[in-house]
């Protein structure tokens, strides 16, 4: 195992079990080190550190996943990981109703630059980071051991996931950018990730899932992300409590996650809208999956924006408006730039909300702070002149654990909040 040496005003972080090092904080980097390879850390007395994988040699050199310098990395190491993400979700989400969830969660799971999804029986992957996928045959292994699914696909087709695609920029340029849904997304010699395929088993095109007794179709092969937005099950659930009789609009609504739990709870009419006929398409198909009444629907492809300009025109009006836009802010550079987004979009909805209406607001920017978001929900009510009072705030479920020290692992953040 390669040995590195850390400045000693910068081993503060790893003391405090941050999961990354960046290339400054090494003495000295040698020559040949291949993405995977694992690597010791020592302070400059040569007493250990933590261990972890070298990653590249730009920004991040090296991704933490132990403080334990007796840890071996081997099956067993993987094995262990796996069963104590697992044991989390086994507790505290599995249940007769809901059979899907993320399973490995990167950084946060001490698997750096790994998603593990789990729908029903299968498990979808994306290798975030060259470093981890080095370690790709172990990790198949021990999920087919730990876990036992039928089948294990392959997502780390980052380059075709338009919402939400990013690399991190040069050293240079001194900024990180986070995929839309939270993880570090690096090149490969110049290029994208793109890879995917069944790794194990079989995996159909499409999976039938169950969350908190709703069911749904998941396309793992052609869909956004992994094929479902998972991180937004208790804020689909939260939801329930507000549409009994209500008329709702689900904006950037995708494949109707939140239209589903909607009509579930009573809402007398529900509009989608999306910009991609294929995810309305399967939006149409969890509907009827779900036995519920399409009448009681309408299914719009079009820009969320034109739409909500046009409800306004119109004096169109809605009791509930949810917003689950893609990240606005791509890197902590555009953060001006991104909030003014989600300053329009807002103030629109709010336009189109009736008297007493529930705004349902959320942001998967990991550069937008809650603070920030909150503000900018403020702005926006002004220049709405609206008054909004937060009933709820939501910000990662429990199959999305997060280290208490890698707050650059925060991205999602969703605002309940009343017009009154």
């Amino acid at each position: 195992m390669t040995k590195l040496t850390v400045h000693k005003q910068r081993i503060g972080p790893i003391l405090g079990r941050h999961p990354w090092v960046f290339s400054g904080a090494l003495k000295f980097i040698p020559e040949g080190l291949k993405s995977g390879d694992p690597v010791m850390l020592l302070n400059e007395e040569g007493g250990f550190l933590a261990q972890g994988y070298f990653n590249s040699y730009s920004q991040i050199a090296v991704r933490l996943w132990s403080w334990d310098e007796q840890e071996a990395v081997d099956d067993k190491f993987f094995e262990k990981r796996i069963s104590q993400a697992y044991q989390i979700r086994k507790n505290f989400v599995e249940s007769k109703k809901t059979d899907s969830y993320r399973l490995i969660y990167s950084e946060n799971d001490l698997l750096p630059g790994l998603i593990v999804d789990k729908y029903a029986d299968c498990l979808v992957l994306q290798f975030h980071t060259p470093g981890i996928e080095f370690w790709k045959d172990k990790i198949v292994k021990a999920l087919v051991k730990i876990v036992k699914p039928d089948g294990i696909y392959e997502r780390s087709d980052v380059r075709d996931r338009k919402r939400f695609t990013n690399v991190i920029p040069t050293e240079v340029e001194g900024s990180l950018n986070l995929n839309e849904r939270g993880s570090l997304v690096e090149p490969q010699n110049d290029r994208q990730i793109d890879r995917g395929g069944v790794l194990y088993g079989k995996v159909p095109e499409r999976i039938k899932i169950s969350e908190n007794g709703y069911k749904f179709w998941v396309d793992v092969i052609g869909g956004q992300k992994t094929g479902f937005f998972l991180d937004q099950r208790d804020k689909r659930q939260a939801l329930t409590r507000y549409v009994d009789k209500k008329s709702v609009l689900n904006c950037f609504s995708y494949s109707g996650g939140f239209s589903v739990y909607a009509l579930g709870a009573g809402a007398k009419h529900v509009v989608s809208v999306d910009a991609s006929e294929s995810a309305l398409e399967l939006a149409v198909e969890n509907v009827k999956l779900n036995k519920m009444d399409v009448k009681k629907c309408e299914f719009v492809c079009a820009d969320v924006k034109q739409y909500l300009f046009n409800a306004q025109e119109e004096r169109k009006k809605f009791d509930v408006i949810i917003l689950d836009p893609p990240a606005f802010v791509k890197d902590r550079h555009k953060v001006k730039e991104g909030l003014m987004g989600y300053k329009k979009i807002n103030e629109m909805a709010l336009r189109a909300l009736d008297s007493e209406g529930i705004l349902v607001s959320a942001s998967c920017s990991a550069h937008v702070t809650l603070s920030d978001f909150r503000y900018m929900l403020s702005e926006s009510a002004g220049r709405s002149r609206r008054t909004l009072q937060v009933l709820e705030t939501y910000t990662h479920g429990i199959d999305h654990p997060e280290l208490v020290s890698f707050t650059e692992g925060e991205y999602l953040k969703c605002v309940f909040a009343k017009v009154v």
